[in-house]
């Protein structure tokens, strides 16, 4: 599945403010059934987002690496 264009462009705290509105207006259950599924709907991508995003974050960390002369570095991570 993938996700809408507006979703895949939003950095990771865009993508989880959104998220964390959408869990309190759920929470708060004033919101039709249809809007509720489409929350919910919209809920799955963000939070697959934001997975994502944090899986990329930590393979760009994962990449630091310490030369022979005890500096640091950095390899580029291989995404995708």
């Amino acid at each position: 599945m993938t996700k809408p264009r507006d979703v895949a462009e939003l950095s990771f705290e865009e993508a989880l403010k959104e998220l964390e509105a959408i869990v309190q207006q759920l929470e708060r259950g004033q919101v039709k059934l249809d809007d509720a599924i489409a929350c919910y709907e919209r809920g799955t991508l963000l939070k697959r987002h934001c997975e994502e995003k944090l899986k990329e974050a930590k393979m760009k960390v994962d990449k630091i690496v310490l030369s022979a002369n005890g500096g640091v570095g950095t390899e580029p991570a291989k995404v995708g």
